[in-house]
Order: structure tokens, then sequence, then C-alpha cells
């Protein structure tokens, strides 16, 4: 990715938060990635890590409509995502037929051939080595994650050899933030 196309993905997630009035904490830890595959409104994320501790971490994402998080699971981490604001959609991916899954604090069973959609304030739990992808619906969604121990570098399971979890950097003007991926 440029850093241009960095900066100018860390301004909008910056006016979305200020829109629905989501505030972030003093120099927090920006994401943003293509995920290696250099088609960031396709496939890509703008995260901010709120808190990192040891036992868990917290996350608020902007994700733009259509813009695709590719199919993953996490080996360690088991987390809940909520829609702040807009329209979510979920696939989950197994070789089942269908999934158990908890969505909105009640056990569910879920064809693995339907998207689930999550409208704002919804939430669904994702244990470890669920696959799944996630885009936005809506024009874009504001998404938060509550989770136990994050290791980005290192518990991103991608479908796809292709996926990579950071984006090469093209250093075509300043950067306005610094990078998770910078301090890995």
């Amino acid at each position: 990715m440029k850093r241009s196309e960095i900066n100018q993905a860390v301004r909008n997630a910056m006016q979305a938060f200020k829109t629905h009035h989501w505030f972030l904490p003093p120099n927090p830890k920006w994401d943003v990635t293509d995920f290696g595959l250099r088609d960031f409104a396709r496939s890509g994320l703008v995260s901010v890590n709120l808190a990192e501790e040891p036992e868990y971490c917290e996350k608020i994402m902007l994700i733009q409509q259509n813009q695709v998080t590719p199919d993953h699971y996490h080996a360690a981490k088991k987390e809940d995502i909520i829609c702040r604001v807009g329209q979510l959609a979920i696939e989950l991916i197994s070789d089942q037929s269908q999934v158990n899954v908890k969505i909105n604090g009640e056990m569910r069973t879920v064809p693995t051939d339907q998207t689930v959609v999550l409208n704002s304030g919804e939430r669904i739990t994702l244990t470890q080595n669920l696959r799944h992808a996630f885009w936005a619906i809506s024009d874009y969604a504001i998404v938060g994650e509550v989770s136990t121990v994050n290791d980005d570098a290192h518990d991103n399971f991608f479908n796809d050899q292709n996926v990579g979890r950071f984006s090469e950097i093209e250093e075509d003007e300043e950067p306005i933030v610094r990078l998770v991926s910078e301090s890995c």
C-alpha cells in the first residue's frame, strides 16, 4: 500500500469515528492493511487497538462497503464482533453444513451457506478455529471487537496463501500515524 492511501484511510476512519461520537484514547495503535492483495477497496481493514492486555484486547474498526476481511481463523483468540454502526455481513466457513455460534448472547445453529447480518448493536461470538470473513453491507460499518489475548503477528491464519496479515508500505508521503505492523 502507498503511505498516502494509508493516511487517507486513517483520516476517513477518524472522520467516521468523530461523526458517530466514538472517541479514541491518546496514542492509539492503528492498523491499516490490504492483506497484501494490493486492492484496499476490495480487501482491506482499518483497525485501532484500544486496549491490549495479557488477558484481553479491544479494537474499533472501520470497514467500507463491500471491503472484505478475507477468510481466516484464530487458533488462540476468541472474539466478540459487535456492529456499532451500519450493517456487517459475516460468512462462517466450515466443512460442516452448519455451525453453532452465539449471536446476541444466544446459541444458534447457522447454515454455512447463509450469511449472518449484524445490524447496529448486534454481536457474534467467534470461537477459536472458526473460519470467518466479513464486510460492510452499508456505506460503511464501525465494528467493535472484544477478545481474549490478541497476537496480530502470529494468530491470523488465512485460507488463501496469497493473503498476508500486514501490507508492504510504499513511502510516498510522511506517515500521520505509526502502524501496529511497524512495531512488530
